[in-house]
């Protein structure tokens, strides 16, 4: 691996959010590299490999974390390092955090969206540790890319006024943005959930195309213009007045 490749690997990282890649790699000499002094040389020579190891890591948060090293692991597939283990990998995840914090403010954010609802068996921990509670909230993966997402929703009223309630959303403000879903609520609504699965990626994924436009039959170019149809257009004068909009 060349100093240019771990150059592009750490703006992969960077890209996706880190600070960059932390890199070591192993010789007969023993590890060198700036990792040696960032990870220690103590809890590299701890990792039994062979001369020619390159180790390369990600410092932060999970929120930070995670996404870079996708983002160097997709570097990685994308130079021919990382081989597929399998053909058809799938993966349900679940137990997903039902809050988290933003990164930029340190306020407590939804994780998936504000009607999700709690793990039954965290619905105790609203109040005393809400950060501890897990979502109703499912992901369907394949081969590493997400095909669908979704979720159980809240049907207590009350559980759904403490939610947003955590989330910085004040009782006068709950009624006049949400007072019709509480409302509704309150009279009475069945367990529910929804599921959407994103079909154009699964073909693509199936096909082993690398771009959605592959597998879209008249698909919209990177400038958002519709070729086939001739979209954009000039919309006429008379259109735009009977649905009161004005082109600026």
């Amino acid at each position: 691996v060349s100093r240019k490749e771990l150059d592009g690997f750490g703006a992969a990282a960077r890209d996706a959010g880190a600070g960059g890649v932390i890199w070591a790699r192993r010789t007969e000499a023993g590890w060198e590299g700036q990792g040696v002094k960032a990870i220690g040389a103590s809890a590299l020579e701890a990792v039994k490999t062979p001369v020619g190891t390159l180790l390369l890591a990600v410092a932060g948060r999970d929120h930070v974390a995670h996404p870079a090293l996708h983002a160097l692991r997709a570097a990685l597939c994308a130079r021919g390092s990382v081989s597929r283990v399998a053909d058809h990998a799938f993966l349900w995840v679940v137990d997903f955090p039902l809050f988290e914090t933003d990164p930029a403010t340190g306020e407590r954010v939804f994780a998936h969206h504000p009607f999700t609802s709690p793990h039954p068996e965290d619905v105790g921990h609203l109040e005393s540790d809400p950060d501890r509670c897990r979502a109703l909230h499912y992901d369907a993966v394949y081969n590493g890319n997400e095909l669908g997402s979704g979720s159980i929703r809240i049907t207590d009223p009350a559980v759904q006024q403490t939610v947003f309630r955590l989330l910085g959303i004040p009782v006068e403000e709950q009624q006049r943005r949400f007072g019709f879903l509480l409302d509704a609520l309150a009279a009475g609504a069945p367990p529910h959930g929804g599921f959407a699965l994103g079909f154009d990626r699964m073909a693509m994924l199936l096909a082993g195309a690398s771009s959605l436009r592959d597998v879209i039959a008249f698909p919209k170019t990177t400038a958002a213009r519709a070729l086939f149809e001739g979209a954009p257009v000039q919309v006429a004068a008379k259109d735009l007045a009977d649905l009161h909009l004005v082109v600026r």
